[in-house]
């Protein structure tokens, strides 16, 4: 008998690695879908409820996670049990960035208990982005797992199936490209890797009977090879309907399966694919791509904001390019004005004082054990009651050499909007700052971009796009006011692969690796120029 503790199981428990998924009758499938859908239902209220009322819920997490972390040596540094409100905890403890803390967790990974948070923590997501560090590990410990990122991913199958009650996301397969992990060495209790490796290690019981292809496969060390192996089982397969991962990987991962096939695209492969979760980066440059790889009008793309760190924010209403803030999820935010970036101990807003419009860098305090602390992501308030943004980049992804504040949101939109017009497609971009020089008396950007599809001026297109980037960015906009300042971006365009094949020769190959969109200085333009040259030149 299918009851609702049996269901319920199947929610919150987890199994050990196992080589092949779990499989279920398919009298018990349906059952299980409906099951879901229940939920999914029950779940879509308690959402509603934080939308309507996020003040409520952040009050909350900020006494649980002050009260659990008390006792830890960061508690008692800074007096966490005698902390009452949100102003007096702005004011006693500092903001803090990784190099704050990476100390702390280097013991904690060795062993070391009630440090950040409470006990022993034995698994740690590993993500590259620190400005001294090659990698930074971040605590994962079982509450931050299933009550912030596997929390997260239920309440993103809740919004999803709100928009689309006819989803049957339970009734066929589930495709997730993770990265994988490893035991440290000096310390073998302590694992460390990728957070998507990490989650599918603990993925709930009714998880595991719909993934694809296995979790052997997917936990694979070597990226290309798993990427190899999962093109051959999932070529196979008919019945794959939803999938995640970063946009780069799953292009690489479907261009394999289509030439191992033949087919035109994946609708062919899969006929009953609904919906894709995307995140990691800007979506829009990849739109047209997999508008090609997916001809449907019925497919949907929900984005999501999830990182090492936690799960954030997804997209609430698929007509609306705009995330819901997660505010009952493990996490208690603070946001930092642009004013603010650059200060040691910057002010900071709550949500009732957030403004529309107007760019903040997110701080957390969170059931990992980081406490204000800097993600380093830049976010635009969008609406209010639900409490709803767009993701417009990094703190220290951006160009900003001439006071013209571009951020990667706006590089994102200008560059499918011009793609739009000049039914063009983009697969991969980056771009920096031309600077002055004795020879250049005026400034300029610089975009190295790979097209999927060309488009039929590339003159055109050049020009298209910088003033699609001046519509959006009103400080770029005057500084090119009549050239006065700044001259026409300046386009390179390289052929096909040179991202992949520059990322690969850069050890950076794999789930958790993404192209550097903007950057204020120049080095991975040039790398990119260089690299497209020899790269040429070694292929002739």
């Amino acid at each position: 008998m299918f009851n609702c503790s049996s269901f319920q199981f199947l929610i919150h428990s987890s199994f050990k690695v196992r080589p092949t998924p779990i499989f279920a009758p398919r009298f018990m499938v349906s059952i299980i879908n409906l099951a879901v859908k229940q939920y999914l239902s029950r779940r879509m209220k308690r959402i509603e409820g934080y939308m309507m009322h996020p003040e409520e819920a952040q009050a909350r997490w900020l006494r649980r996670l002050l009260d659990r972390a008390r006792d830890t040596e960061q508690g008692r540094r800074w007096g966490f049990a005698d902390i009452r409100t949100p102003d007096q905890f702005a004011r006693t403890m500092p903001a803090q960035e990784y190099d704050d803390v990476k100390n702390d967790i280097a013991r904690m990974m060795r062993g070391a208990s009630n440090v950040l948070w409470p006990n022993e923590i034995n698994w740690y997501s590993k993500s590259s982005g620190t400005t001294s560090d090659k990698s930074k590990f971040i605590p994962v410990p079982y509450g931050n797992m299933f009550n912030c990122h596997i929390a997260g991913a239920w309440d993103c199958l809740a919004l999803l199936y709100a928009n689309k009650p006819d989803m049957e996301a339970f009734r066929y397969k589930h495709l997730i490209v993770p990265g994988s992990f490893q035991q440290l060495p000096e310390y073998p209790k302590t694992c460390f890797g990728d957070v998507s490796a990490i989650l599918v290690r603990h993925m709930p019981t009714i998880g595991r009977i719909f993934y694809t292809p296995d979790t052997q496969t997917n936990l694979m060390p070597n990226f290309e090879e798993k990427l190899q192996r999962i093109a051959d089982i999932t070529s196979k397969q008919r019945d794959v309907c939803l999938f995640g991962g970063v946009p780069t990987w799953l292009i690489v991962l479907f261009r394999m399966i289509l030439e191992k096939t033949g087919k035109q695209n994946m609708l062919e492969v899969w006929p009953h694919l609904q919906a894709y979760m995307h995140g990691g980066v800007g979506f829009d440059p990849y739109r047209a791509t997999f508008r090609e790889l997916i001809p449907s009008d019925d497919f949907a793309y929900q984005e999501v904001y999830n990182a090492s760190e936690g799960f954030f924010g997804v997209q609430c209403d698929l007509s609306q390019n705009d995330l819901l803030l997660l505010v009952d999820n493990g996490v208690f935010y603070e946001f930092v004005p642009s004013s603010e970036w650059e200060k040691e101990h910057p002010n900071t807003v709550l949500l009732p004082d957030v403004k529309i419009g107007e760019n903040y860098a997110v701080m957390i305090s969170a059931n990992n054990g980081l406490f204000r602390y800097k993600l380093g992501d830049t976010i635009m308030f969008t609406r209010r009651y639900p409490f709803c943004f767009q993701i417009t980049g990094r703190t220290r992804l951006f160009i900003n050499a001439f006071g013209e504040e571009v951020m990667v949101g706006d590089a994102d939109k200008a560059l499918a909007e011009t793609c739009r017009q000049l039914n063009a497609a983009v697969t991969e971009y980056t771009a920096a700052p031309i600077y002055f020089s004795a020879e250049k008396k005026r400034g300029g950007h610089e975009w190295v971009v790979e097209f999927e599809k060309e488009p039929a001026d590339l003159e055109r297109f050049n020009q298209v796009l910088d003033e699609s980037l001046q519509r959006i960015n009103s400080d770029y906009e005057a500084k090119r006011y009549k050239g006065m300042a700044l001259d026409r971006l300046l386009l390179k365009p390289v052929p096909k692969g040179t991202f992949i094949r520059w990322m690969r020769a850069r050890g950076k190959f794999g789930n958790q690796n993404k192209v550097p969109r903007l950057a204020n200085h120049r080095q991975f333009v040039e790398e990119l120029i260089r690299f497209a040259a020899e790269d040429g030149l070694a292929a002739v």
